[in-house]
């Protein structure tokens, strides 16, 4: 197999990534647009770069990503990018009618230098915009970060459309963080439960996980609208979910617009549910509801029944860091054993939010940010795991090294569903146990002698 060759002895590697545990800035920026209500995502670079962030995504989410290019030739390459965004701005709203366009850089435009507010600008002054429509940015420049910080960035530029009018509308703003589709929909069926009045950006339920009706819709009824992300300036709060993907864009609320942020880890697991819907209940002033306890007691009762399987099992895991710190402090409350963390975002926070989770665990804990999984491989060798946790690159490792293997994070290529079935709140919580548990018990049976193939595990 393809990493067969990866030795197993270690060496300090400064310039070179092999395998990152990452993507691309744009990719990011591009999912957080699709999250906004009539939104064509706009790649201001050359067309195969809008070509890969365009087919990650659908390949991941199997469906097809409609996005816009500025097309960038020798000519634009050597003397910027401008003219050919202003034509891309100018046709956009004439052909396709968005009620958006969110304009995200590329490495190329960036290295140019190319001034996104003052085309902006010029584009308004010029009359491309019609009245009514919206023109949002971001740098996400592929050299610096990863899909995560695009993901933030485009967030960012989203909050700096609030407009606090002076009084409140009762409602608290949440940012999911890069989550699924179906991962959006249980965060506002949990703020149902609760009786709290939400607003959610961006959100691409409905957008991504949408139903196959027969009928063609350029822009589907769905995602945040432009009015209530403005809106979310009069918000009496923000819970940003997420340190990496969501808190710049609440703390932009927060000095903006004076509304106040909390950030909480993303609501994978007991523990981390439980705070996200302790914060619903405080900011909102309101009371848990015995729907939701009930559905907290199915979790409990499940991690109660399965315990036996889980404990002791050690665990790689590899993936974007809100969701490996939230995943990290699940997978500790069940008594497994994360060793070896990987994340291929920079941010030496994450380093030290591992530490704090796994410090009463008894065992040596192997993290590192801005890593890639080579380096996971090569401990995988050196210290072997009873499964591994991450996107479907893993599956390499996995079959190299003959590991129990869950698919779960960005990019998922090989499999179906994930967009459908969320892993978020209590109920999610479950599907992860379910999905845990049926790997280790499927290896289980393939492993056992025939004195012990027992039918009832």
């Amino acid at each position: 197999m393809l990493l067969r060759h990866t030795p197993k002895e270690i060496t300090e590697r400064s310039a070179l990534m092999i395998n990152p545990a990452k993507t691309c800035q744009p990719i990011g920026a591009m999912y957080a647009a699709l999250g906004i209500k009539g939104c064509l995502p706009h790649s201001h670079g050359s067309q195969g770069c809008c070509a890969y962030h365009r087919s990650t995504l659908t390949r991941h989410y199997k469906e097809p990503i409609s996005a816009a290019t500025s097309s960038f030739t020798e000519g634009a390459s050597v003397f910027g990018g401008q003219a050919n965004l202003l034509q891309a701005i100018d046709n956009i709203f004439t052909v396709y009618e968005p009620d958006v366009i969110a304009v995200h850089t590329t490495c190329l435009s960036e290295t140019i230098g190319d001034d996104l507010p003052q085309i902006f600008d010029k584009a308004m002054k010029e009359k491309k915009v019609p009245a009514g429509k919206t023109l949002i940015g971001a740098q996400t420049p592929s050299y610096v970060g990863s899909h995560v910080t695009g993901f933030s960035n485009m967030v960012k530029a989203m909050a700096a459309l609030a407009k606090p009018s002076g009084k409140k509308n009762g409602k608290i703003n949440i940012i999911p963080g890069w989550v699924e589709p179906s991962d959006m929909e249980e965060i506002k069926k949990i703020a149902a439960m609760i009786g709290v009045s939400i607003n959610m950006f961006p959100d691409t339920s409905g957008v991504l996980n949408g139903p196959l009706t027969g009928e063609y819709k350029m822009f589907p009824d769905a995602g945040a609208s432009i009015d209530d992300i403005k809106d979310s300036g009069n918000s009496i709060g923000t819970l940003a979910l997420g340190e990496w993907c969501s808190a710049d864009a609440a703390r932009l609320l927060d000095t903006k617009c004076k509304v106040p942020c909390s950030i909480l880890d993303m609501p994978f697991g007991l523990k981390a549910t439980d705070r996200f819907v302790d914060a619903l209940r405080t900011v909102a002033g309101t009371s848990v509801p015995d729907e939701v306890m009930m559905e907290r007691g199915k979790l409990v009762d499940m991690i109660s029944d399965m315990h036996q399987y889980f404990y002791g099992k050690k665990v790689a895991l590899v993936g974007d860091p809100d969701q490996v710190i939230a995943m990290t402090e699940f997978l500790v409350s069940i008594d497994m054993c994360p060793i070896h963390i990987v994340t291929g975002t920079p941010g030496k926070r994450f380093e030290e939010r591992i530490n704090e989770i796994t410090k009463d665990m008894g065992q040596k804990v192997n993290v590192r940010a801005k890593g890639d999984m080579f380096l996971l491989h090569q401990w995988i060798k050196n210290e072997p795991v009873d499964l591994i946790i991450g996107n479907s690159y893993c599956k390499y490792i996995a079959r190299d090294e003959d590991l129990p293997y869950v698919r779960w994070g960005f990019p998922i290529l090989d499999r179906q569903g994930h967009q459908h079935f969320p892993t978020v709140g209590y109920m999610g919580g479950l599907r992860l146990l379910e999905k845990i548990l049926g790997v280790l018990l499927d290896r289980k049976d393939r492993d056992d002698p025939e004195s012990k193939f027992e039918l009832v595990l």
